[in-house]
């Protein structure tokens, strides 16, 4: 018996395909290899066609069948993550309407402030937990202002999951932590964000249809089954945002405990038990997958849009031609913690929600030519991408998140020990590297859906811990963290 999740990303689908009986993950399949599109019509915005990504689904689906060798058969559910914060727009005969509006996309970022305005920020603090911002909320209410013609022939407005669901199911429904990363959701009344929507002027019978994280969300049809080569009935039975997916594939679900990524943009993702937002918005807090009101799990998200986009930066036109990661790590690794005095400020990928959405731009600070060679850029790269994780960690200990242990997968900036170590020794909590991939979780979580396991503990059980950094002597880092701080309050 197995298990297939998918994770839609705005680069790649990936699909994973787990045995259910072990535990353990058979492979995975992404596709497309190179990025998919992403359409820029006027600067600063950013769409997809999502006819594109179910047509990607298909394709990732029979690779991976063929790949190992499994009978349709002998998939017993499917779970579904998906990029965060989209709008996706369908007419009563379920066809796409206009391009989606990815999470990328800017272009309602004034009706968001405007919106902060009038309904009150103590307000939308209270209710929603964020500033309705450039939200799914938002480029709905974008659409119905610049788009008339289209926003007439909306019959549902849907995150991309939810859409991907759809064309599985025909079913068009969304969940609790979905709809309250739209910023759809009334936290402290438990039912959607009428103020908002009233405000907006949007329908709320635009909206999904409110079902449960976990549990049987609808059955592929026999047309999804054709397009994905599978059988006809199969239930899905998970659906979650990326970082709350994220989050849950290294089995952080209880308070105290973090998740980590480090691709192009970094993230790091703390659950609370209590209603919590930062008064200045600078983090946002939306329903965790086991959120349910009578016990409040909020996830709380800090994104760095400079990660490891900086560092690739770094790669491509510091480095030779040819140069590994890993021989840049060995090459860093040579230079003390600091850098010998070289400073790297990495947010040169847009505005970043974390310093009040400024742009300042990155900066290499206190380059002296007879001292610093190439090694030190790799180093002071990677400390800066660091430091300001850590930066962010501060946020969210002012929330009251008391970070016990970080969770991480075995990939990206985290493959790192100069990055990694720097931030277990400034957080003062070890990292815990899993195996655990964003599709896997997906996969184990559609497990629980249908009652393979009993919990989403015994689901996630088959996930070893490959390494744990623990925090080292932190006095060194701790000197390199304060230049790069005075460095940072003197830019902003």
């Amino acid at each position: 018996m197995f298990l297939i999740g998918y994770d839609l990303g705005s680069s790649s689908i990936k699909v994973s395909l787990l045995d259910a009986n072990s535990g353990r993950c058979v492979g995975v399949v992404k596709y497309p290899e190179e990025e998919m599109p992403i359409a820029a019509p006027q600067p600063g915005w950013a769409e997809q066609d999502p006819e594109l990504w179910w047509e990607y689904c298909g394709i990732a689906t029979r690779q991976l069948l063929a790949r190992y060798a499994v009978a349709p058969e002998a998939i017993a559910a499917l779970g579904l993550a998906y990029q965060m914060h989209g709008l996706v727009l369908v007419d009563d005969a379920h066809r796409v309407i206009r391009p989606a509006i990815i999470w990328c996309d800017s272009r309602a970022v004034e009706i968001g402030k405007r919106a902060w305005e009038a309904l009150g920020r103590e307000a939308c603090l209270q209710h929603l937990l964020n500033s309705p911002g450039n939200f799914t909320a938002s480029k709905l209410k974008w659409v119905r202002d610049h788009e008339p013609d289209h926003y007439r022939r909306i019959h549902k407005a849907m995150l991309p999951g939810d859409y991907l669901a759809m064309k599985m199911t025909g079913h068009i429904r969304s969940t609790l932590s979905g709809l309250s990363e739209g910023i759809f959701w009334n936290f402290t009344e438990n039912d959607l964000a009428h103020r908002l929507l009233d405000h907006y002027g949007l329908e709320p019978s635009l909206l999904p249809e409110l079902v449960p994280t976990f549990g049987e969300q609808g059955q592929l049809t026999a047309s999804a089954a054709e397009a994905l080569g599978l059988r006809a009935g199969i239930p899905l039975t998970y659906r979650a945002g990326d970082q709350p997916n994220n989050a849950l594939s290294p089995n952080v679900l209880r308070p105290g405990e973090g998740a980590a990524t480090g691709g192009t943009s970094g993230v790091v993702y703390g659950v609370l038990d209590r209603l919590a937002y930062d008064p200045q918005s600078r983090v946002n807090s939306f329903a965790h997958v086991n959120h349910r009101a009578e016990r409040p799990r909020i996830g709380v998200l800090l994104c760095i849009n400079g990660a490891g986009i900086q560092y690739r930066w770094i790669k491509q036109r510091v480095g030779a031609v040819g140069l590994s990661y890993s021989e840049m790590e060995a090459r860093a690794a040579a230079v003390p913690i600091g850098s010998d005095g070289l400073r790297l400020l990495p947010f040169g990928n847009g505005a970043e929600r974390v310093l009040g959405n400024r742009s300042p731009g990155a900066r290499i600070n206190n380059l002296q030519f007879n001292r610093h060679g190439e090694e030190h850029l790799f180093r002071a790269a990677l400390e800066g991408i660091a430091f300001s994780f850590v930066y962010g960690v501060e946020i969210l200990r002012d929330l009251g998140l008391d970070l016990r242990v970080i969770r991480v997968g075995n990939d990206n900036l985290f493959r790192s020990a100069i990055f990694a170590q720097t931030i277990a020794a400034l957080v003062g909590s070890p990292i815990e590297v899993l195996e655990s991939t964003g599709a896997t979780g997906a996969a184990r979580a559609a497990g629980v859906g249908v009652g393979i396991y009993s919990d989403v503990a015994a689901a996630l059980s088959g996930e070893r811990i490959q390494q744990t950094y623990l925090p080292p002597a932190a006095a060194a880092y701790a000197a390199a963290y304060e230049d790069w701080r005075r460095d940072l309050d003197q830019l902003i």
